[in-house]
């Protein structure tokens, strides 16, 4: 959520402000909506103006009955023209829709934690419907087909374009306006894709990762242990020194040191590094079988998510710390940490350590700075923000020129499907 309207009153509705130059703020949000939520949270009764739609929020901003919005901040980038305007009262003002993010309401669907395959299945199935509009592929009863002659039981064999050929592609389902779609389109590698889910409650102390309760997890023997085992990828041709090196390996090298330093109270040195060259299948088989803990720079691929005939597990891929340039019609590559996902609770604190370094970009946070939770802070105290991982291993690039390795702060495409879904 954020704010839109007369320029001097989203700055005041930013900042909380009810008095002075902001004593006539009024701030319209729709009923029902999270928006009407946190301004009903903000903010006095008499500073809200309670609507029944969007499009009569609007009507009353310009007639002067509130001067600010409070609605999805990709809604009011698509329906908003800032610039100069004239009110009903003969006033200018100046229009903007405001940089500040004040909630987020990513919306996914959620299993249980304890079948991981099945989980896979399900977020394949999403990936298939994202792949269908990015081919321009749609609804095609002669190819949905059943399964009334499958031999093979085995997840990674189903047929997820079936989701495409019996139900329609992500675009023909999204039953909103094409042009209030927001975030919910597909990136075609000009804008930012980073975005960091929110973290929830960590601080809580009802879960095992508010402060690593002791137990027979692969978390808690890696503490135990005092050292973390991490194999980075390198290209077919590296044959420098990984510590000395720079782009996709240095980046992934410092993700691992990041991730010792939340493991081991801020000492970030505690890291026996192994190394394998991109096209080497032994990366996965050192992680199945233990013998490193996680694999950074690992490209994500359908055929390692699922448990394999060749008796490797399944794997888990966190959140993507880096992607490739492709475009929006080709498979685009996803970089990220790899762990086997037999262990939720060292896979979920791996995907929190990378969520982290962009949730401090998005804040603005500093190393010295951050206030979350001690081993996430551990972690930004070693690896700053995101921006500080990517100008110190790709230099100086403007955020413009980094393609889909930058924040996505204006509400832009966040979709892509992961590689594996072609016929």
């Amino acid at each position: 959520m954020a704010y839109s309207g007369d320029e001097s009153f989203v700055k005041c509705a930013e900042e909380g402000k009810r008095f002075d130059e902001c004593a006539s703020l009024l701030i319209c949000a729709s009923e029902g909506s999270t928006s009407l939520d946190f301004v009903q949270s903000s903010f006095p009764y008499n500073f809200i103006v309670v609507g029944d739609s969007n499009q009569e929020n609007e009507k009353r901003r310009s007639n002067g009955t509130c001067n600010v919005i409070a609605d999805d901040r990709s809604f009011l980038l698509d329906r908003v023209t800032p610039g100069n305007e004239t009110t009903n009262n003969g006033d200018a003002n100046v229009v903007i829709v405001g940089d500040k993010f004040f909630t987020k309401e990513p919306l996914a669907i959620v299993t249980r934690n304890n079948d991981r395959e099945f989980s896979d299945i399900i977020n394949w199935v999403l990936h298939a419907l994202f792949y269908g509009e990015e081919q321009g592929l749609t609804k095609k009863p002669s190819l949905c087909q059943n399964y009334t002659n499958l031999t093979s039981h085995s997840a990674s064999d189903l047929k997820f374009m079936n989701a495409v050929y019996c139900m329609g592609n992500y675009g023909k389902l999204f039953v909103e306006d094409e042009n209030n779609r927001g975030m919910n389109r597909i990136n075609n590698g000009t804008t930012g894709m980073l975005y960091a889910t929110p973290f929830g409650r960590l601080k809580n102390g009802n879960d095992n990762l508010s402060g690593f309760a002791a137990g027979d997890t692969l978390l808690d023997r890696i503490r135990k242990k005092g050292s973390l085992n991490c194999g980075v990828v390198v290209s077919e041709d590296f044959d420098g020194n990984i510590m000395k090196s720079d782009n996709l390996v240095g980046m992934s090298v410092d993700y691992c040191r990041a991730l010792a330093a939340g493991l081991f109270n801020g000492y970030s040195e505690v890291v026996n590094w192994s190394t394998f060259s991109e096209n080497d299948t032994s990366a996965f088989a050192s992680l199945d079988n233990g013998t490193i803990d996680v694999l950074a720079g690992g490209r994500v691929e359908k055929k390692y998510d699922f448990k394999s005939s060749s008796s490797l597990r399944g794997f888990q891929f966190s959140t993507p710390y880096y992607f490739g340039n492709e475009t929006a019609g080709d498979d685009v590559s996803f970089f990220s940490l790899v762990t086997r996902e037999d262990d939720v609770l060292f896979t979920s604190f791996v995907n929190i350590i990378v969520l982290a370094t962009i949730y401090a970009q998005e804040k603005g946070t500093k190393r010295e700075k951050s206030k979350e939770i001690w081993w996430i802070r551990d972690a930004i105290a070693y690896s700053g923000s995101y921006d500080a991982l990517y100008t110190k291993n790709f230099g100086n690039v403007l955020e413009g020129d980094r393609g889909r390795n930058a924040l996505n702060k204006q509400g832009g495409p966040q979709l892509h499907s992961f590689p594996g879904l072609a016929p």
